[in-house]
């Protein structure tokens, strides 16, 4: 794993130790960064289920003005400590060993114009995830935010959500990369 572009760009991620996390590939990460890359400088990007850090850190190097990872297992929060002091972008990130869902739950005033939702595959967390986003979308997102899904492609199935609503997919080999955004006034 690699930082892909920007003031990081060639970096090594390292890995988080044992098989609790499903890094994003480069390719994934490649394809994603082209999508989002124009609107991405100054931008505030939240890294849920962060595991190695890779995309928020990327984010960061690609000029993302900060990120907030989250985690819950001491293994990635230590990895994601170890890659932010070793790209050198530590000063933008701030880190938090958290539940997602505790975090997601709560009511601070943080608007993010990214929100990446990773989680551990085919436990539906996911899904709880994403209404958690939308059910505290006015504590956690900017008007024209973006809400990122990772997910195996066998795992997607439409979503019914309050003020969220899905308008791209995208699928890379088995992973898929689903976006949500507030729902139009009608």
């Amino acid at each position: 794993m690699r930082v892909i572009a920007g003031s990081a760009r060639g970096r090594k991620l390292l890995s988080v130790p044992g098989d609790k996390t499903r890094p994003i590939t480069d390719r994934v990460k490649e394809a994603l960064f082209n999508i989002i890359r124009e609107d991405l400088p100054g931008a505030n990007f939240l890294d849920l289920f962060a595991g190695t850090g890779g995309v928020g850190i990327e984010a960061l190097s690609q000029a993302a003005s900060q990120a907030l990872f989250i985690d819950s297992q001491p293994a990635a929060i230590q990895t994601i400590q170890k890659n932010l002091a070793n790209t050198q972008l530590a000063e933008k990130a701030q880190v938090r060993r958290t539940d997602a869902f505790l975090y997601l739950s709560q009511a601070y005033k943080t608007n993010f114009d990214y929100v990446y939702i990773a989680p551990p595959q085919y436990k539906e967390m996911w899904r709880k995830a994403l209404h958690a986003v939308d059910a505290n979308h006015d504590n956690l997102l900017v008007d024209d935010a973006w809400v990122i899904v990772q997910i195996n492609k066998r795992e997607h199935d439409p979503i019914d959500l309050e003020h969220l609503e899905e308008f791209d997919r995208r699928t890379y080999g088995n992973t898929r990369l689903v976006f949500f955004e507030h729902k139009q006034a009608s």
